[in-house]
Order: structure tokens, then C-alpha cells, then sequence
């Protein structure tokens, strides 16, 4: 069995509401490729986990804390994918690597939030560490379709990139000062992670299409970062 990692970023799991559509489409999508592959889902925080930082930051909370809050909130949305899943995925919520591996050979699929606090990261620090410890590829999976040279959430003319190569990624990722609850399409730890264990790594967007074409060894619309 061929085993994949994927950062399921908050904003596609419940933008605004629960992103019914999409949640179905990606099961129907895992459980296609169940013969041939086992997944590892990291779960985001997304917009839940935006709005307690954001509350905790204006009542001048400690960095420790208000990162809790966003562990917790990871660790609420990866609970609920595995009910949405069933009994295709882990009932048990792993909180270390050794616990995430023995799920992975009871079910096919595995989710799991942020395993325990690391300062300055985000779940996308959790999925590239896992990534490593498996020896898989990494997947990341993010509200626009890839890299792009600004936010293009925000800006219009921002360029989309194709592929960047592991240290200029890293180089990108790290003139972004960390906030709790940021955007960027990945973590500065996790850029690094990726660049000195040589991670390949996509990033897409919520066309499943792309996940089922990446899964295939086809061409697909997003980024890839190697070497």
C-alpha cells in the first residue's frame, strides 16, 4: 500500500458553514483509492480556529495559549471528518507519531490535528513531519490552486507558480513573519522540514480532480516543490 500525507486546510473543511460538496466529493475520492493507497489526513484549523485566536489576541493572551486554541481547534475539525467518514477511518485521535503509524495499519484512513504545540507553526508542521516519518510524499490541500507570488485572495495581479524548487520555497516561506492563524499556503517550519528531508510537495486547491491526477502520477493544476 502506497501511503499518502495530506494538510486538509480549515478553509475547505467549514469556510463559513460545513463544506458539505466538497467533504463528499474528497471522501468518495479517498475511498477510490482505497486498494491501492492508505491516507493520512491532517486536519486545519481554518476560520474556527481564526476566530478564537483573534478573540484571545485582543484579551492579550499568551502565544502558549492562543496556539492551544488553535491546536484545539485542528483537533475538533479532524474528530468530525472521522465521523464523517465512518468506518473507513481511525475512531482514535492520534497525539504523537507512534500512535498515528499504528492507527494507519488498522484503517485506511487516518486523521489527526496538530499532534502537540510547536512554537510558530501550524498544522502544515504537523503533516510535513509525518510526511518524513512515513517516507511518504505530501500533499497539501489550500484555498486557492496552488503558489502564487502574493496573496491572490487579495491581489488580482499575484503570479501563479507551477513548481519551485525546496530552497527557494524555504527562502519565500521565511520572509513572512509567523502569525498565529496566517494564510500562506504553508508554515515556515514546514517549508524547512520539507527542504532538508527533500519532502516532495504539492499544493492544490479543492478541485479533486487535481488530488485523484496527482495520486495517479498525471499531470494536475497546482504547485510542486522539489528539488
Amino acid at each position: 500500500m502506497k501511503i499518502t500525507v495530506i494538510s486538509l486546510g480549515g478553509s475547505l473543511i467549514i469556510p463559513d458553514k460545513i463544506n458539505y460538496s466538497f467533504l463528499h466529493k474528497f471522501k468518495s475520492t479517498l475511498n477510490k483509492f482505497s486498494r491501492t493507497h492508505r491516507f493520512v489526513v491532517v486536519c486545519g484549523g481554518g476560520e474556527i480556529a481564526r476566530k478564537y485566536i483573534s478573540s484571545l489576541t485582543k484579551e492579550h493572551k499568551t502565544k502558549y495559549e492562543i496556539s492551544q486554541a488553535g491546536i484545539r481547534a485542528t483537533r475538533m475539525n479532524a474528530l468530525f471528518m472521522t465521523q464523517f467518514f465512518g468506518k473507513e477511518a481511525n475512531s482514535h485521535l492520534p497525539r504523537d507519531m507512534k500512535e498515528v503509524k499504528e492507527e494507519l495499519e488498522k484503517n485506511k484512513v487516518v486523521f489527526c490535528g496538530a499532534l502537540r504545540y510547536v512554537p510558530n507553526s501550524t498544522s502544515d508542521c504537523t503533516a510535513a513531519k509525518i510526511a518524513h516519518f512515513l517516507k511518504t510524499d505530501f500533499i497539501n490541500m489550500t484555498n486557492t490552486q496552488g503558489l502564487y507570488s502574493s496573496n491572490p485572495l487579495t491581489n488580482k495581479k499575484a503570479k501563479f507558480i507551477p513548481y519551485e524548487n525546496w530552497k527557494d520555497f524555504e527562502k519565500r516561506a521565511l520572509k513572512i513573519p509567523y502569525h498565529s492563524g496566517q494564510h500562506f499556503v504553508l508554515d515556515q517550519n514546514a517549508s524547512t522540514i520539507i527542504r532538508k528531508h527533500k519532502i516532495t510537495t504539492y499544493i492544490i486547491g479543492q478541485k479533486l480532480i487535481n488530488l485523484e491526477n496527482i495520486l495517479k502520477s498525471k499531470k494536475f493544476t497546482g504547485t510542486t516543490i522539489s528539488d
